[in-house]
């Protein structure tokens, strides 16, 4: 591995520089931050909902439903997101009186992502009078349609990028849609429903409903727990809006205040509420979520989240850790599947793999492609895209990018150039699903490599790492570490601080069969560190070397009540002029 560093150094604003420590204010530069005032995290600093296109509708025709008492049904989707917003929206319109709420998630395997035509078919059996989708419904005009036919109403709540046209709904909210002034664009689907549902209470407070009804007006904070965990969960930006959401859902799952099943996924990780991170909302929960909407029914993992019992959540927790389990195995033959495939590609194109990576299996399993596709992409540094066989003679693909193509607008790209080449598409810049037919994969892969070959700068393909430059041996301290952990949230588009150096290195060896732990050694003091590099090349690791560059992070090690300093080895190059 060839270490290859971007440190961006951005000089201070003094307004920064007078209030944080000098080192988080040469971080917090680095990620655009200039005004104290964009680490404010109190909830008064949250942009208020009223810009949201489409909110005064979708309100009122829920307003509406609930003074009728009209059956609504919440349809979601079968991610971490999807449950989070799935759960909130039954929570908070239960909390405003609603009597008839349901929901219904479609299994990926039986109806895939979406309100689709068949999907409201089946939902006709609940007898419902106004369909909300949560995380999702953007694209989904025939189901739109069909739910029209059929005397509904349509409210459509979603953040993915809208298409050439939006679907016919009575109401949509999504601060993608063409024309929504809404600034935060990366508010995760959660967060929308939040809006809404915030909107809602208002609504319904100025009408005097409450009071009427003879019940409280919600306390919304009670649900950033489920919103933070599905803001992190997807990925999205954490640009200032979205960190004022995770720090107030972290705060109150830190005080004890979270749902049971929140609580009960953190106790089956074995995790300490008090000393839960952003991050482990999306590499601890989440996986545990997201792998019963994998694997069997998301309606599981949305019961863990609405249950207010705690027996009940511990249960279902363990059964989600147990999918998690299964999700690992599964996960661990395709990837290992995958990398020998692509190992050969390497090989057959005189080691010059295409711009994108496309593969296909026909006994991978579907409800896995997206993780595969993330390591695939980690490990190559390339957009990579992964299928399996789905219903009807469709593959089902999941896609992941790198930073600088937007593979959403590729497979668009792509599509317009290629009408019927595609059956259905859609996602994100960095990630994305689609559909296609079995017998014209090879002509997609085409199709998709000649846009990047003419979209995608090679230079990207060159693997980097951003880091926050060096740090001195008075730096690499536990205090520093305590002080780096508690000034998130950290997480996408806002990163954990990384540095890099050139360290001794004075002990490795591999512990769980492919983790590198290592004692090393600071070049000008000789300070010794404990480190620790996840899934290391085992033909490389551990080498007979003396030195090596590190790109790391500073952690806080707790083990029997003890903590300690620990560096998070994200890259490592041996140095081998030592």
């Amino acid at each position: 591995m060839n270490i290859t560093l971007f440190e961006v150094q951005k000089d201070c604003s003094p307004a920064l520089s007078a209030v944080v420590n000098p080192l988080l204010a040469r971080i917090y530069a680095q990620r655009g931050v200039d005004d104290p005032h964009q680490l404010e995290y109190g909830l008064q600093y949250l942009t208020p909902y009223h810009s949201l296109a489409g909110m005064d509708t979708a309100v009122s025709i829920l307003a509406q439903a609930i003074a009728r008492q009209q059956h609504i049904v919440i349809v979601g989707d079968f991610d971490c997101d999807g449950a989070t917003s799935t759960s909130l929206a039954y929570l908070a319109l239960g909390a405003m009186g609603a009597h008839k709420v349901s929901f219904l998630v479609p299994s990926r395997f039986t109806y895939g992502y979406g309100l689709s035509a068949p999907l409201v078919d089946a939902a006709m059996e609940m007898a419902p009078e106004v369909i909300v989708t949560v995380d999702n419904g953007i694209a989904s005009h025939e189901g739109v349609e069909r739910a029209h036919a059929l005397g509904l109403q349509v409210i459509v709540t979603d953040h993915h990028l809208a298409g050439d046209t939006l679907p016919a709904a009575d109401a949509i909210v999504n601060p993608n849609q063409p024309d929504c002034e809404f600034p935060h664009k990366s508010t995760a689907g959660v967060g929308v429903i939040f809006y809404v549902m915030s909107a809602l209470r208002h609504h319904l407070q100025q009408q005097g409903w409450f009071d009427k009804a003879g019940i409280a007006a919600p306390n919304m904070a009670q649900f950033l727990d489920l919103v933070a965990l599905g803001t992190v969960a997807d990925l999205v930006p954490l640009d200032h809006n979205n960190r004022i959401l995770v720090a107030q859902g972290m705060a109150r799952i830190r005080r004890g205040l979270a749902r049971p099943g929140i609580v009960a996924l953190v106790q089956q990780a074995g995790r300490q509420l008090d000393q839960l991170q952003a991050t482990d909302l999306g590499f601890v929960l989440a996986p545990r979520l997201n792998a019963a909407g994998r694997l069997d029914d998301m309606s599981v993992g949305i019961e863990c989240l609405l249950t207010s019992d705690a027996g009940r959540a511990q249960q279902l927790a363990q059964q989600l850790d147990q999918l998690n389990q299964q999700r690992r195995t599964i996960e661990g033959e395709m990837q290992e599947q995958a990398t020998v495939i692509v190992s050969q590609l390497q090989a057959a194109e005189t080691a010059e793999l295409p711009p994108c990576i496309c593969l296909f299996q026909p006994d991978w399993h579907e409800g896995v492609v997206g993780i595969v596709a993330s390591r695939i992409k980690e490990r190559w540094h390339r957009p990579s895209l992964i299928f399996a066989q789905g219903e009807g003679g469709l593959l089902k693909g999941s896609a992941r990018s790198i930073p600088g193509f937007h593979i959403r607008d590729a497979l668009a790209a792509v599509d317009v150039k290629n009408p019927g080449l595609i059956a259905r598409f859609g996602g994100h810049a960095m990630a994305a699903g689609l559909s296609l037919a079995a017998d014209r994969l090879d002509e997609f892969k085409q199709a998709l490599n000649d846009y990047a070959k003419s979209h995608l700068d090679p230079a990207l393909l060159a693997r980097s790492w951003r880091t926050d430059g060096t740090l001195n041996a008075a730096d690499m301290q536990l205090q520093q570490a305590q002080m780096l952990a508690a000034a998130g949230p950290w997480g996408q588009g806002f990163e954990a601080p990384t540095f890099h150096g050139d360290f001794d290195l004075v002990q490795q060896r591999i512990v769980g069969q492919k983790h590198l732990k290592l004692v090393v050694a600071e070049t000008h003091t000789g300070k010794r560190l404990d480190a620790i590099c996840f899934n290391v090349d085992l033909n490389v690791w551990p080498t007979n070397y003396k030195r090596a560059r590190l790109v790391y992070g500073l952690d806080v090690n707790e083990f029997r009540g003890r903590q300690s300093l620990q560096l998070i080895v994200e890259a490592i190059e041996p140095l081998k002029n030592y």
